[in-house]
């Protein structure tokens, strides 16, 4: 009898250390009881025991998951091929809905989510999808959100992590940018011409009313030329000066005979 005791009381202890489970902070544990699954009796983290032949429990990762998007070849709205790949995040809400409700959800999730990035960027030509990488992932991120919902998951963040030009179009691009720059170049230095053209129709307005300062100017511009090793000096004369000699040649000398006609007809008879 006592043999027989001990027999069943070793059983016992193996069969009770056998339904000892040990489920961590960050995992829950869903209990089928002859394939049934009460949500009420989820397993929370601690040591929790499950009987074996009657209770299976199944381990739900709650931590945020990272997932790779595989590149996908996506044709934008303006006929142009491109290959994008994107980061997803999610974690599990409801770790009953991840169970039930769909089989391997971060496989199904992540096939929903290539998918959703082809139409979404296919509604997109390709200055948008460079330029609004932002507004574009979180409308991925809603689209996918709202649809794993169901699954318990929760799609926290969609990130497009990079996009593949044909080699066509990166040379494309770079002359466009290229022009873009000279573009800008120009501008500048023709709003640079027009400012100092109007400083210097000021300064000229101010030479005008004041003589003296014209003279200083060109003191002070030989005095420039002299501070440089220069071998030749240029020196600035006024055009005032040019034209008063021009006109006093051009007037006879007061004092000058002046011949009369008569006098001049004798001349030539003589001869």
């Amino acid at each position: 009898m006592p043999a027989v005791l001990m027999l069943v009381l070793t059983l016992a202890l193996i069969l009770l250390v056998a339904s000892l489970r040990v489920v961590k902070e960050y995992e829950r544990g869903v209990l089928f009881r002859l394939g049934k699954v009460n949500p009420a009796n989820l397993k929370q983290p601690g040591l929790r025991l499950v009987w074996p032949v009657i209770d299976r429990m199944v381990r739900i990762d709650l931590r945020t998951v990272t997932m790779d998007v595989p590149p996908q070849e996506v044709i934008t709205k303006d006929n142009v091929t491109i290959s994008v790949n994107a980061v997803i995040y999610f974690n599990v809400m409801n770790p009953v809905d991840a169970v039930l409700r769909i089989a391997r959800y971060q496989t199904a999730t992540s096939l929903f989510a290539q998918t959703t990035l082809r139409n979404i960027l296919g509604q997109h030509e390709l200055d948008e999808i460079l330029s609004e990488r932002e507004t574009i992932s979180e409308a991925l991120r809603e689209i996918i959100d709202r649809e794993t919902d169901a699954w318990g998951v929760k799609v926290t963040a969609v990130e497009i992590k990079d996009i593949e030009l044909p080699q066509v179009m990166r040379r494309a691009m770079a002359r466009q940018a290229e022009a873009e720059r000279e573009r800008r170049a120009k501008v500048i230095a023709a709003e640079g011409e027009f400012q100092a053209s109007e400083k210097l129709d000021q300064a000229a307005r101010v030479l005008d009313r004041t003589r003296s300062a014209l003279q200083l100017r060109y003191l002070q511009t030989l005095v420039d030329i002299g501070m440089e090793n220069n071998t030749t000096v240029v020196f600035p004369l006024p055009i005032d000066i040019l034209t008063s000699f021009q006109q006093a040649l051009t007037k006879a000398p007061e004092g000058a005979p002046k011949l009369s006609e008569g006098s001049a007809a004798g001349d030539t008879n003589s001869e």
